[in-house]
């Protein structure tokens, strides 16, 4: 392990993961081993590659950086993914290992490995150790090089989309003792200012859903006073009501355009009790999904964010039980063909998903009656309650395995 990360640090960031993998390689005698960086469409995985100029190569390339697109088809690869699992495959020539590269929940990408024997159990283990190991490399090192988002853009953004994908929080999932939560974005072709966020405190779950109007850089740019807004008063630790009084305000007095306001969800959970603080600015009502039934949640109603200046805020709550599932959606998720949708039955058929794939699932629903591109974004944010604050997680190479989706069936 010293090794590894020493190998990690002596390393420039772009050549991190490759000094890490390669140490891996060379102690267990490997063929080859890479790292495959999960796609931001989370419908794919992308090799990496690193090829001298004049090389041939197919894929999309950036000089001597080459990206091969590698799209979900049921196999081994997804397998790993969605159930957190080392997938061990023979080859004609040896031994293909899969290793999730997670870290709470987050999964980041495939340690891909192949080996000239079939590995034994205590191997296996020395791989999936590894590979949580590389997860923190990945995260360490992408703060320092854009090497990694490019891999994972399988197609190009627009200035409107690159404002908005700053808004949105380092991971789209996490996972704690007491709760998993996941949130997903599936943009239009011009962007609509949906955001989500979320933050942990001592004992205190902070997230949000927002949704700027309009679309393009304007509804970007009015997401980005609202978020930030909202950011800060969340550091500051005041409540809800003040949260929203300032956003609404800051909004209103900032905003390049006149008259933009946003809806949001914002949302407070006491991880030791399951009460959730909820306020909701002229958004769709967040949905309560409890022993199979999916209900909206009564809140007080409120002004959207920066309508009125002057406008009184008020909250309501509710109090989750072990095995209760929280969705807030934006409006993208019920707009033209998407209305029709079925969204309890659709919760009903994803209820034993992680929330990981859960969001995936519902977005790709949204996509089949909307698709292939929306009007408007569709995004969704998923908690679980499991109770059980006070306890430590059971994990196995940065996942909750009690949590993890079933593998898929023919």
């Amino acid at each position: 392990m010293a090794r590894l990360l020493d190998a990690a640090e002596n390393a420039s960031p772009v050549e991190a993961v490759e000094a890490v993998t390669g140490e891996l390689g060379a102690a267990l005698g490997a063929r080859s081993v890479a790292f495959l960086i999960a796609d931001l469409g989370g419908r794919a995985l992308v090799r990496l590659a690193h090829v001298p100029l004049g090389d041939a190569g197919a894929g999309r390339r950036d000089g001597t950086e080459v990206a091969t697109v590698m799209p979900f088809d049921g196999g081994p690869a997804e397998q790993a993914l969605r159930t957190q699992a080392v997938q061990v495959v023979a080859e004609r020539d040896g031994w293909t290992v899969l290793a999730p590269v997670t870290d709470r929940g987050e999964a980041l990408g495939l340690l891909e490995m192949t080996l000239p024997d079939e590995p034994a159990s205590r191997t296996l283990d020395e791989i999936g150790r590894t590979a949580h190991v590389l997860a923190f490399v990945v995260i360490a090192n992408r703060r320092h090089t854009d090497l990694y988002e490019w891999g994972q853009r399988t197609t190009p953004f627009t200035l409107s989309a690159e404002i908005q994908r700053r808004l949105l929080p380092a991971s789209f999932t996490c996972e704690g003792s007491s709760f998993t939560l996941s949130g997903w974005l599936e943009p239009a072709a011009s962007i609509g200012g949906d955001t989500f966020d979320y933050s942990l405190a001592r004992h205190e779950l902070h997230f949000s859903v927002t949704d700027a109007m309009g679309h393009g850089v304007a509804s970007a740019l009015t997401a980005t006073l609202g978020v930030g807004s909202l950011r800060k008063s969340r550091r500051h630790g005041i409540g809800l009501v003040e949260q929203a009084d300032a956003a609404n305000a800051d909004v209103a007095e900032h905003s390049a355009v006149p008259g933009s306001y946003l809806t949001a969800v914002l949302g407070r959970l006491d991880l030791r009790t399951g009460v959730c603080a909820l306020l909701n600015a002229g958004h769709v009502p967040p949905l309560l999904v409890r022993d199979g039934d999916t209900r909206p949640i009564p809140l007080p109603g409120n002004f959207p964010l920066g309508m009125f200046a002057g406008a009184d805020y008020r909250a309501g709550e509710v109090t989750l039980r072990p095995g209760d599932r929280l969705v807030v959606v934006t409006d993208g998720m019920r707009e033209r063909n998407a209305a029709n949708l079925d969204l309890p039955t659709l919760f009903r058929s994803v209820a034993d998903l992680h929330p990981r794939e859960a969001v995936r699932a519902l977005a790709d629903a949204v996509l089949d009656v909307s698709g292939p591109v929306l009007a408007d974004d569709a995004t969704l944010l998923i908690l679980d309650w499991h109770d059980g604050h006070s306890e430590e997680r059971r994990t196995s190479a940065g996942a909750d395995q009690t949590r993890a989706s079933a593998a898929l069936t023919d």
